[in-house]
């Protein structure tokens, strides 16, 4: 399955991010002038700390798949280019969730979907660094994926990596949003079971039949 979001012409890519753009505006410049007129400075600085959680991925993340330095395994799968040995994961994005869960899905049909994603993001993933070094780890920090399904996958539970943590804490509103469209309703993420995973490239692909497998069973549900 291909990103809706890239298969658009360039021009109406960048319309897309121009409406965005100019509604965050209008937005920002409404609390500004309810901050002057009621003096409450916290109301356009809590709304522009909101708006620029929100908007940041429908601008950041086609900049940084354009220059290499996210790439996509799945629709709702990225990877970090390789730093020190390690790839960076990450599930999709808000505005990946925006583009590619189709609204005619039921919560449950969505979760099935999103998991599949990371399930053939996976198998992508171990496809295209098969050349590469054994060793190379694969992290990645996530408050949805339990400790259980993850040691299935070959993924061990690490110390948790701050930095990540605290930009997830930062995107609270981003993942309300994204967590409330997984959902098909209003649900607030909790971030207590925030934790990070580690496996090595060796380790990914030995679990890889085991992947396969439950990629077929969820194409089965879906």
């Amino acid at each position: 399955m291909e990103h809706p979001f890239y298969k658009k012409p360039k021009t109406e890519q960048k319309r897309i991010q121009g409406l965005l753009i100019t509604a965050a505006l209008v937005v920002l410049l409404l609390s500004i002038f309810i901050s002057y007129r009621t003096g409450v400075i916290i109301i356009g600085i809590l709304t522009f700390s909101i708006l620029l959680s929100i908007l940041a991925p429908f601008l950041d993340v086609p900049a940084m798949k354009a220059s290499g330095k996210l790439k996509y395994h799945a629709p709702l799968f990225l990877s970090e280019a390789p730093k020190d040995g390690i790839v960076t994961i990450h599930g999709g994005t808000l505005f990946d969730y925006v583009f590619v869960i189709n609204k005619k899905l039921n919560s449950q049909q969505r979760t099935h979907f999103i998991l599949q994603n990371h399930i053939q993001g996976l198998l992508h993933l171990i496809e295209t660094a098969k050349h590469q070094d054994p060793n190379l780890k694969i992290r990645g920090t996530s408050y949805i994926i339990n400790a259980r399904t993850a040691n299935k996958l070959g993924f061990r539970v690490q110390k948790l990596d701050f930095i990540q943590t605290v930009i997830l804490r930062f995107n609270y509103f981003n993942l309300l949003i994204s967590h409330s469209i997984a959902k098909n309703k209003l649900s607030f993420p909790s971030l207590k079971n925030t934790r990070t995973f580690e496996t090595t490239l060796q380790e990914l692909t030995a679990r890889k039949s085991y992947m396969e497998l439950l990629n077929q069973k969820l194409e089965h549900v879906n």
